[in-house]
C-alpha cells in the first residue's frame, strides 16, 4: 500500500473564539466593530445588542477582567484572521543547514564552484556546514585540512560578510565548521 506524503496542516490556522451563547462570563467589556469602547454590560444585554445589529458577539480577549467582546460579523473576522496567519507564514523562513564538502586536494575551480554555492545558500538565509573528510595518510596531517577550511572561509568572507558559528573541529576523520551570514 502506498503511503501518502502530502503535507497536511498540523493545526487549524485560526484560534478558537467563543461566540454569542458560548461566552461563559456574567459581564463583558463591549467594543463595537471599529474597536471603540462602549462599556461594561451583562452578557444578556451584549448578546441582545449584537442580535439587534444582526451581528455576532465574539470574545476577543478572554483573559481580561471582565472579558473583552466585540460586536462583529464573525465570518468576516475569521477570514481576516486566517489571512493574517497565512501572510505571516509566507514571510517566515526556516533556516536550514546546507552542507558543502571539501577535499584536501581541491582544485581552484572546484573551490570557486563551492564558494558560489555557499554564497547562494547564505544569501537565502541558510547556514552552511563545511565538511572535509580525511582519507588514508591525510589523517596524519590534519593541519592541511584546517588550512583548506580556513582558506575557504577567508575567500567567502571577501565576497559576503560571514561569521563562524562553529569553529573548525576534528571529529574522527572529518573536520567540520558552520558558517552563517552576519
Amino acid at each position: 500500500m502506498r503511503i501518502s506524503r502530502k503535507k497536511r496542516p498540523d493545526k487549524p490556522l485560526i484560534l478558537n473564539y467563543r461566540l454569542n451563547n458560548k461566552i461563559n462570563a456574567s459581564e463583558v467589556r463591549l467594543l463595537d466593530s471599529e474597536s471603540n469602547n462602549i462599556g461594561v454590560f451583562s452578557i444578556h444585554e451584549a448578546i441582545n445588542m449584537a442580535m439587534e445589529q444582526e451581528k455576532d458577539l465574539v470574545e476577543v480577549n478572554p483573559k481580561a477582567d471582565p472579558p473583552v467582546c466585540k460586536i462583529i460579523d464573525f465570518s468576516h473576522f475569521k477570514y481576516q484572521k486566517e489571512k493574517e496567519v497565512r501572510k505571516q507564514k509566507q514571510q517566515a523562513h526556516e533556516t536550514e543547514t546546507k552542507g558543502i564538502r571539501l577535499s584536501v586536494r581541491i582544485s581552484e575551480h572546484d573551490m570557486e564552484v563551492r564558494l558560489n554555492q555557499a554564497e547562494k545558500f547564505l544569501s537565502r538565509g541558510d547556514k552552511v556546514k563545511l565538511e572535509l573528510t580525511l582519507r588514508g595518510r591525510e589523517n596524519a596531517k590534519p593541519m592541511i585540512a584546517f588550512a583548506v577550511i580556513n582558506k575557504f572561509s577567508k575567500l567567502l568572507g571577501e565576497k559576503i560578510e560571514i561569521r563562524l558559528e562553529q569553529l573548525p573541529t576534528k571529529q574522527g576523520n572529518k573536520i567540520t565548521a558552520i558558517i552563517a551570514k552576519k
